[in-house]
């Protein structure tokens, strides 16, 4: 498991960091309770914990990623990526994930109907993405 504060590995029978002696825990993903490390499942609602050797992630190509995101980046950061592919292939970074929901989207629709629907939301969409681009930020809606 890893620190929390500094992000060093730690054993899972570990209760504090061997780095900077803070408290470890676990964050269960689907609630945010924080767990005692030893727990294999959530105290507050039950999720199950995957063990860290369970999260191997699979091997894609770069080439196929960029290819894939490629409709969600704005041009000139496409093509940046492509010329920084051999410096950022198998690069891990610190990300900030934005989650977006439309309260009422339903009752929205029954009253507006689909179209006008779709153009409103189009708009919100148009508007973020733009944000999001001004930083150089990359988006990847999911529906």
């Amino acid at each position: 498991m890893k620190c929390p504060k500094c992000q060093a590995e730690a054993p899972e029978t570990q209760k504090f960091c061997g780095e900077c002696g803070s408290k470890l825990y676990k964050i269960c993903p689907s609630c945010g309770f924080q767990n005692p490390p030893s727990y294999k499942f959530c105290g507050e609602c039950g999720h199950k914990f995957i063990p860290h050797t369970q999260l191997t992630p699979k091997a894609v190509p770069l080439d196929w990623k960029i290819e894939k995101i490629q409709r969600y980046l704005p041009k000139g950061l496409a093509e940046k990526i492509i010329l920084q592919k051999g410096k950022i292939e198998g690069e891990h970074r610190l990300v900030t994930v934005m989650f977006c929901d439309m309260e009422g989207f339903t009752s929205l629709v029954e009253k507006v109907g689909r179209e006008e629907a779709y153009n409103i939301m189009d708009q919100v969409y148009e508007i973020l993405i733009h944000k999001v681009h001004e930083y150089e930020g990359a988006v990847n809606v999911s529906v």
